[in-house]
């Protein structure tokens, strides 16, 4: 029957660049399931960020974004020999479960778990691989941070008129308005959208830097330096451009 598993040999074309951008799959019912505060809510992002560091662990990806429910990982090493359908599998489960773990645990962390239905037990993410020339990398993830700050701003303005209205009055009511006009309705509220913190505007980044540590060299008694790579979490990310992908 191996004959029947058609996918099974689709591989990636040699010498790209390749992204799995994973995705929760029916978010919303755990966000009211669990009441997270919206439009951000600490204990989530705290999750997704942690479940990022385990991916990093893993497979040692050059560089992942994270924002909202979704995950767009930058591979430096080709897995599974380029298979595609391996590659998708194996990135969505490993993300659930590790989301799954992260996501208990703050909740244990937290004490929300006495007040909430139950600890969460099942969750999932669909993955899909995405194959770049080099010149497009950093036009996909501009590409996610540009819907990272829509996301921030869009969320921002339905949740305050969602203190003033019901669900129907406030999607009337920003439909068909501008990025310009929903400024202006956020700082008659009170809300200056570019103070929000930065991870809610541009996301959060995940990747390996060097970092010096001090020593102490017996032999020759004096101090030494040495560089050591470590996982960074980078919660004020620039506007992406050519020059942070080519210095990571």
């Amino acid at each position: 029957m191996k004959e029947c598993e058609i996918f099974s040999n689709l591989k990636v074309p040699c010498g790209s660049k390749l992204i799995l951008r994973l995705d929760g799959r029916g978010f919303h019912r755990l966000s009211n399931e669990f009441g997270l505060e919206k439009p951000y809510d600490s204990l989530f992002v705290d999750a997704m960020v942690n479940t990022a560091i385990f991916i990093m662990r893993e497979f040692s990806p050059s560089f992942i974004y994270t924002f909202s429910d979704e995950f767009n990982v930058l591979l430096d090493q080709v897995p599974f020999s380029g298979r595609v359908e391996k590659m998708d599998s194996v990135f969505a489960s490993f993300t659930a479960s590790s989301f799954l773990h992260n996501f208990n645990k703050n909740l244990l962390k937290s004490g929300e778990e006495k007040s909430k239905p139950r600890m969460l037990n099942r969750v999932s993410f669909d993955s899909r691989v995405i194959s770049l020339s080099s010149e497009m990398v950093m036009e996909y993830f501009k590409s996610r941070q540009d819907e990272s700050w829509r996301n921030c701003l869009n969320g921002y303005a339905y949740w305050t008129l969602r203190d003033e209205m019901d669900k129907n009055q406030a999607m009337k009511q920003l439909k068909g308005l501008k990025s310009a006009q929903i400024h202006d309705l956020l700082f008659e509220r009170g809300i200056n959208i570019s103070k929000v913190p930065a991870w809610q505007r541009k996301g959060v980044g995940i990747y390996k830097g060097e970092i010096e540590i001090k020593g102490y060299n017996p032999l020759h008694k004096e101090e030494v330096l040495t560089t050591r790579k470590k996982i960074i979490t980078d919660w004020d990310l620039p506007v992406f451009n050519q020059n942070f992908f080519q210095e990571m």
